[in-house]
């Protein structure tokens, strides 16, 4: 075992999660309050781990060679690898403030008490959190080592953009499907559920980049491939979103609970609005507080029918196998 966490660190109250959610996601803080327990807390600290990920390898002021390092220390703390003091760490990394967002710096000096929280979790649910927040830091350690020794990144192709894509969401689809699938209910549709996951991660990320694209570019962060058509990306996110409303039928389908189709439909609906914006009005467009509004009232009324909403299922297309 390593020295994270420490004896001091406990894991998070529920009101210190909540408000870590609050201030640092935008889509995620509407959703994973939608979630019952356990899964509530199970993927609020998934989403917590990920941005501790994000922060490091995002760190403008460092370099290439300094953030893959303190990825790989992060992986160690995740491994638990004897020795390595998450403490220790935290405060070496707030030190060289790789970040001005005061929520994530705030993270990352609570990286013991995520870890303690992490150890606090169902056995099987946090085997799954360990194991999928691993694949994606180690991911990001092997993309930043084709950045420029300022960490500036330029990916090539559409294929290099759909391979980040799956190390960021590709890899928290398949996270967020194998904790749902532990719902005995649930675990006989997994291969199905599996087999649509990547893309539903791959779809959201891609609306994400597509919307941000003037604010990453002046953050230093390019990763729309400069030989790749616009509408070619918008495309495959619009392809996307029609198997992420397939994964989100399949989950209905298979009669996943209220809690997880609401959790899994409202990013979906608001991806497709921010799409279409995207589309119409070009980067930077961004679905108004109104919109977020409807489409929650939307979702409720259609999840309290025991039904999807029309959006979803217009999205989604015909059943496999139906009339």
């Amino acid at each position: 075992m390593s020295d994270a966490p420490t004896a001091t660190a406990l894991p998070f109250r529920d009101e210190e999660l909540a408000d870590f959610l609050e201030r640092t996601s935008r889509t995620f803080a509407l959703a994973i309050p939608l979630l019952d327990e356990p899964l509530r807390r199970e993927v609020g600290l998934g989403y917590l781990l990920l941005r501790v990920a994000d922060t490091l390898e995002d760190a403008a002021p460092w370099t290439r060679d300094e953030r893959r390092q303190a990825l790989a220390a992060f992986a160690s703390l995740l491994q638990e690898t004897p020795g390595v003091d998450a403490e220790a760490l935290s405060r070496e990394w707030l030190s060289r403030r790789p970040s001005e967002n005061a929520g994530y710096l705030d993270l990352l000096a609570s990286t013991p008490t995520l870890l303690a929280s992490l150890d606090a979790l169902r056995p099987e649910a946090g085997a799954i959190l360990r194991h999928f927040v691993l694949k994606t830091v180690q991911g990001m350690g092997q993309v930043l080592a084709g950045a420029s020794e300022n960490g500036l990144l330029q990916l090539e192709s559409l294929q290099s953009l759909r391979d980040y894509c799956y190390i960021v969401a590709g890899l928290v689809g398949e996270l967020l499907t194998d904790l749902f699938v532990l719902d005995p209910r649930l675990a006989p549709y997994a291969p199905n559920l599996r087999s649509l996951a990547p893309l539903f991660g791959e779809g959201l990320q891609l609306v994400n980049i597509l919307k941000d694209a003037r604010q990453d570019r002046r953050e230093g962060r390019v990763w729309l491939p400069a030989g790749v058509q616009l509408q070619d990306v918008e495309r495959l996110a619009g392809e996307d979103l029609i198997a992420a409303a397939r994964y989100v039928r399949a989950l209905h389908l298979a009669g996943a609970p209220r809690d997880v189709l609401a959790f899994t439909t409202l990013p979906l609906l608001l991806a497709q609005a921010t799409l279409e914006l995207l589309v119409r009005d070009g980067a930077g467009a961004k679905v108004s507080r109104a919109v977020v509004s409807a489409q929650l009232d939307t979702l409720q009324a259609a999840l309290s029918r025991g039904t999807l909403p029309e959006a979803v299922e217009a999205l989604a297309g015909p059943v496999p196998g139906g009339p």
